[in-house]
């Protein structure tokens, strides 16, 4: 049993990646009829952890390459235009609501040939600080939940246009520590979670004019193992992801360019209501088509994001995108702007989200990037 602050504190992140009716509709009743959100384990693996693509709507999938492509799609790092990048990103997380939870990315690349590319990523959740009580509203301990992800990735140009890539990454989840739960009729012990996954991609790009650009590019993310938070093992899917996109760029004279970028996005998981005892490889497949509201509902699922990004001689960008979800979804909506710098070898990007509706934990959410690009 949790203080009403934390209990406060996962409902705010819990709404972060749904809608207010989930939530507090599910807390309530135990279940809503309306809305049919598909949730999965470590939710913070489908949140832009840089300040270029939130800017942008959390779009990214055939974005133009940098250090931060490992996240979005290894493939486009057969295409990085520098020997080497680095990039670290932080935001605090649900600033609006509490001060001790944060976002965090380091990601970073090095060419190995001039078509080939390896990364190295941390992706690091800081949830603050939770103090555990008993039944008897005694506290057992204080406990500071986070998670992280260490991610591997190579890319491999083809040919001048096209290019493949794989990631691989161990993933770390510890909600609640080793704390032993008591009930009327069983008993067990959290463990923290701990399970490996896989990212698989494909990008595209070919200049159509002397000042057209097209990207096109494909990603599915954590394919992995289910993980597990109890001595019980019961297993929850991880948020494996379809994004497929694409980026066409218009370079108005020699000093000016504007990037519009769309993605869109389907868990391939089971759908609410499906059987959730199957394999990782059935639900990828079964989560096509096992919406109990069928065609309909299945496209229901698939979460869209877009944007433009401007830029003044290669110096200065302007960004502004929208993120939509579906209402039946979770209804996940909101906007959001943000600013770039290029000097020299350096950068330093800052995103600003604003949502659609009053009171939303994700308001007043900031990230921000400092990256370091060797030629």
């Amino acid at each position: 049993m949790y203080k009403r602050s934390i209990f406060f504190k996962a409902a705010a992140f819990a709404f972060a990646f749904t809608s207010a009716q989930v939530v507090f509709a599910q807390g309530t009743t135990g279940q809503d009829n309306d809305v049919r959100a598909v949730t999965t384990a470590v939710p913070i693996l489908t949140v832009a952890p840089d300040a270029r693509s939130a800017a942008l709507g959390d779009a990214g999938v055939a974005l133009s390459p940098d250090a931060n492509s490992p996240f979005w799609n290894p493939a486009k790092l057969g295409f990085v235009p520098t020997d080497m990048s680095v990039s670290l990103s932080y935001s605090p997380w649900l600033a609006n609501i509490v001060d001790d939870m944060s976002l965090s990315y380091l990601s970073g690349y090095k060419k190995v040939s001039e078509t080939s590319a390896l990364s190295l990523s941390l992706l690091y959740f800081d949830l603050g600080e939770l103090q555990f009580i008993d039944a008897n509203q005694q506290p057992i301990q204080d406990y500071r939940p986070k998670e992280y992800t260490i991610s591997l990735g190579y890319g491999q140009a083809l040919s001048e246009n096209f290019s493949v890539g794989i990631g691989a990454r161990f993933i770390h989840s510890n909600l609640a520590g080793n704390v032993n739960v008591s009930g009327p009729t069983q008993s067990f012990e959290s463990k923290p979670g701990n399970t490996a996954a896989v990212d698989v991609g494909v990008y595209y790009q070919k200049d159509l004019s002397q000042k057209i650009n097209l990207a096109l590019a494909g990603n599915i993310s954590n394919i992995g193992g289910k993980i597990a938070y109890t001595t019980q093992d019961e297993k929850d899917f991880l948020p494996t992801n379809l994004k497929i996109g694409t980026a066409v760029t218009y370079n108005l004279d020699a000093y000016n360019t504007l990037t519009f970028v769309l993605d869109a996005n389907k868990l391939l998981v089971p759908s609410p209501g499906a059987d959730t005892d199957q394999t990782v490889i059935s639900g990828i497949f079964s989560s096509f088509g096992d919406a109990e509201g069928g065609f309909s509902e299945e496209m229901q699922e698939v979460n869209l994001s877009g944007g433009v990004e401007y830029w003044y001689n290669k110096l200065f960008a302007a960004r502004a995108g929208y993120f939509y979800e579906n209402p039946e979804k979770g209804g996940r909506k909101f906007f959001s702007m943000g600013v770039g710098l290029r000097y020299q070898k350096f950068g330093l990007d800052a995103a600003y989200l604003v949502p659609n509706e009053q009171g939303n934990p994700l308001a007043n959410t900031w990230r921000f990037s400092l990256a370091l690009n060797l030629e």
